[in-house]
Order: C-alpha cells, then sequence, then structure tokens
C-alpha cells in the first residue's frame, strides 16, 4: 500500500495532508525517515511514526478504554463531553465508536472500534458475552437480595422477570453483578427492583477479557489477538 494511502486510512488527514507530512520528512517507516508519498509498502507488522509518536498499522481501530465518570459513550452528547473526546483525534478521524454504552457516571472497561463485524458480534444479545460490574449501593446488601438478583426482578416495560447470570457481596455495599444483556440502565434498575440503590457502578470484565490493573481512567490501549480471543471473536 502507497504510504500516503496508510497515512490516510489512519486518520492524518486528506490524501494532500498526508503527502506534506512525507514530504516534510515527518514519517518513518521502521524506523526510517521516508519522504516519498508514492512509496509501496508491506503492511504486514508495520510500524509507522509521524513526528516521534509510533503507529503500529491497524486495518481496523479496536481498542479498550477505561471509561472515567463525566464522559457520555456518544458521538454526539448531550450534556457531557464525549468519551471519544479521550483519544487522538487520528482515531477519532477513522469514525471509531464505543460497542454499547455506559452511562456517563459509571466507569470501567468500554470497547472502542471502527470494525462493524466485531461491534455487531460484541453488541448481539443472541451471543449473551456475560459483563461483570461491581455495585456500590447505598443500602447494606443482604442475603434477600442476593436472591431476588439470581433468581430474576420484573423490571417496567419488560414482560419478564431478568435475572443475574452470578451475584455475589463482595462488601457490606459492594455487589458483583454478572450480566448477559444490555438493556437500558439494566444493573441500576435490576439493584432497585431488588429494594437497594447503586451509588456507584464498575464495569470489570467483557467476556473474559479483564480491564488491566495498570490502564488508568481516561487511558486507552490497543486490543491485541489475545484480547480478542478473550472476548470470543475471530474475524
Amino acid at each position: 500500500m502507497q504510504l500516503e494511502r496508510i497515512l490516510q486510512k489512519h486518520g492524518f488527514g486528506t490524501r494532500k495532508a498526508c503527502r506534506s507530512l512525507i514530504r516534510h520528512e515527518l514519517v518513518a517507516v521502521n524506523g526510517q525517515i521516508s519522504d516519498n508519498p508514492f512509496a509501496e509498502i508491506d503492511t504486514n507488522g508495520l510500524i509507522f511514526t509521524v513526528d516521534g509518536v509510533d503507529w503500529p498499522y491497524a486495518e481496523f481501530a479496536s481498542l479498550m478504554l477505561h471509561k472515567p465518570p463525566g464522559y457520555e459513550c456518544s458521538r454526539k452528547p448531550l450534556h457531557h463531553p464525549s468519551v471519544l473526546s479521550l483519544l487522538p483525534v487520528q482515531l477519532r478521524e477513522r469514525d471509531v465508536q464505543p460497542i454499547g454504552r455506559l452511562d456517563e457516571d459509571t466507569t470501567g472497561l468500554l470497547l472502542i472500534t471502527d470494525d462493524g463485524q466485531l461491534n455487531h458480534v460484541l453488541s448481539s444479545a443472541k451471543r449473551k458475552v456475560p459483563k461483570v460490574y461491581l455495585a456500590t449501593t447505598k443500602h447494606p446488601i443482604d442475603q434477600s437480595q442476593i436472591d431476588q438478583l439470581l433468581s430474576g426482578v420484573l423490571l417496567n416495560d419488560e414482560p419478564e422477570p431478568i435475572a443475574a447470570a452470578a451475584c455475589e457481596m463482595v462488601g457490606e455495599h459492594w455487589l458483583r453483578l454478572t450480566l448477559t444483556g444490555g438493556k437500558y440502565h439494566q444493573v441500576k434498575r435490576m439493584v432497585a427492583a431488588a429494594g437497594n440503590r447503586v451509588e456507584a457502578l464498575h464495569r470489570e470484565t467483557i467476556g473474559e477479557l479483564e480491564l488491566p490493573d495498570d490502564l488508568k481512567p481516561g487511558e486507552w490501549r490497543w486490543l491485541s489477538a489475545v484480547d480478542m480471543k478473550k472476548l470470543g471473536y475471530s474475524a
């Protein structure tokens, strides 16, 4: 693939703008400066550098983000900044979008991609991808609440009770729930139906992919092949 097309694909602007970056010797390929926009580059395992920043060639931009509070999972937010504003402009130019949504005040693991197939697979209700949440509750948790969440609670506008796939008390006011659905405000509504209230909510895991301990709020990283396997996804 021509070098200028690689840059354009990765969100560095129009082909004219990408050509200018290359002509001004701001682009290196595998550590070597290249000033030829039309050079044919092998993209297999490619690492290219733009203005001192390394970028891996990625056919699709798929990443994980540690979502902090105060951000909306929308490309057109209404009341708070978009979670996409935490990403480099080059990724935003690729039209990435969150896979599913977390509420503005919910924190934790969020997946973002421009891969439509990955988004569809992980969002599909038929796949029942498990997601683990840690909820902080207003009132102390008791066994009755655990039993209700495991057996199923009836939510407004839902024809049948909805149950957690797993639920355990990890502290007097801490509850860890595993859900396989993605209904609107599901954790908060289920806990409320069981007689308590969620004061804070954090997503720890999607599939078998856990939020890394060293990924701080607001930070992101690329999804690796190992991460994809933990999500149960293969292209």
